[in-house]
């Protein structure tokens, strides 16, 4: 089955959040007094290049390795997990901690 054409205001408004991620990434790190170069040790990554990419929003941090990033950072691993999910997938996000969304699927 072929995949249905990317949306471009979805396409802008995901690359828009990757960004926000990334900008919200980085202050996390230069809170805790690191360098890229020094985040991609602590999480075991062979270059800190990956660390740039995040954070320019160009990529996205691995679910499996969210747990790793949020210990470098001195950040709760949960409310970690939880703000990039905000960023990465907005809708899920909606879902899940939405009050309001909550009671409007329980009434579908």
């Amino acid at each position: 089955m072929p995949r249905p054409a990317p949306d471009a205001a979805k396409a802008a408004q995901t690359k828009l959040l990757r960004q926000q991620a990334g900008r919200w990434l980085k202050s996390a790190r230069e809170a805790a007094g690191l360098t890229q170069a020094e985040l991609a040790e602590r999480v075991g990554l062979r270059y800190y290049t990956f660390v740039s990419q995040v954070e320019s929003g160009l990529g996205r941090l691995p679910i499996e390795t969210q747990g790793a990033w949020a210990v470098a950072l001195g950040q709760e691993p949960r409310e970690f997990a939880r703000t990039l999910l905000r960023y990465y997938e907005p809708e899920l996000y909606r879902l899940l901690f939405d009050e309001d969304a909550g009671r409007a699927a329980q009434r579908a």
